[in-house]
C-alpha cells in the first residue's frame, strides 16, 4: 500500500542485545520513579552531603559515568554489593506481564542476551515479573562486565568476549540514545526503544521503536532452517 511503513529488516541478526529498564518495560511504569529517591537515600548516607546536594552528585556521576555506582565506587570505595541491596525491596507492582512481549522475543531466532547497568537479582526480579523469565541466553549485568558500564567501550568489549559476539549480526535495543552509540560504532544494529524514540536524530540509531513487542513482531527476521 502506497506511503506503508516498510518493515524493520533484521535478517541479519544472530544475536538480539536487550537492555533491561525502560527498555522491556515502558518509563512510564513509573519503576524508575521509585528507585531515584533510593539512589540519593545512599549517596547521602555516604557523602553526608544534603539531599539537594545529593542529588546533583548522583546526576553528575550518571552523566559522568553512565552509572552513579561507578562514581561512587571510584570516588567513595561503595561497595557494589551494599549498594545493590538497597533495591533489591522496591516494590514491582507498577510493572505487568506482557504476554506479548514474550510472544514476540520467544520468536526470535538466535541467541537473546540482556545486557544491563542494573546487578543480577535486579533483573531476576523484574524478568520474573514481566514473565520474561526463561527467554534469555543469559543476563549480562554490571557485575558480569566487572563493573564497567554502558556505555563504556569496556563494557562492549567484555560482552562480546564472553559470547563471541559477531558485532555484524547483531541488534542492541536500548532506551538511552547514548548508549547506542559504541554499539554501532562497532557495527550492531541499533534501536532506540521509548516514547521519545521518534524524536531522537542521532545519526547511530538506526531504528526507533515506542513500543518494542509491536517493532519486533513486524520485523523482518532470519528463517529457521
Amino acid at each position: 500500500m502506497s506511503g506503508a511503513v516498510p518493515r524493520p529488516d533484521l535478517r541479519h541478526v544472530e544475536t538480539w542485545l536487550f537492555d533491561l529498564d525502560n527498555t522491556l518495560y515502558p518509563l512510564e511504569s513509573g519503576l524508575a520513579g521509585r528507585m531515584s529517591p533510593r539512589i540519593t537515600d545512599f549517596v547521602v548516607k555516604v557523602t553526608g552531603l544534603p539531599r539537594d546536594e545529593a542529588f546533583v552528585l548522583q546526576k553528575r556521576y550518571l552523566a559522568e559515568h553512565g552509572l552513579t555506582l561507578r562514581g561512587l565506587m571510584i570516588d567513595h570505595g561503595v561497595d557494589p554489593d551494599v549498594f545493590h541491596a538497597s533495591f533489591h525491596d522496591v516494590p514491582l507492582d507498577c510493572l505487568a506481564r506482557d504476554e506479548a512481549l514474550k510472544a514476540a522475543i520467544s520468536g526470535l531466532p538466535g541467541r537473546r542476551i540482556i545486557f544491563t547497568n542494573a546487578d543480577e537479582i535486579h533483573c531476576q526480579r523484574v524478568l520474573e515479573r514481566l514473565g520474561l523469565e526463561g527467554l534469555f541466553d543469559d543476563v549480562f549485568h554490571i557485575g558480569s562486565a566487572a563493573f564497567a558500564p554502558k556505555p563504556s567501550p569496556q563494557a562492549f568489549e567484555r560482552i562480546i568476549a564472553a559470547h563471541a559476539i559477531d558485532p555484524a549480526a547483531t541488534a542492541f535495543f536500548e532506551d538511552a540514545e547514548r548508549n547506542l552509540e559504541p554499539a554501532a560504532a562497532l557495527g550492531m544494529t541499533t534501536v532506540l526503544v521509548g516514547s521519545h524514540a521518534k524524536a531522537s536524530t542521532a545519526p547511530f540509531v538506526h531504528y526507533r521503536a515506542r513500543q518494542l513487542a509491536p517493532f519486533l513482531a513486524s520485523a523482518r527476521v532470519k528463517e529457521s532452517p
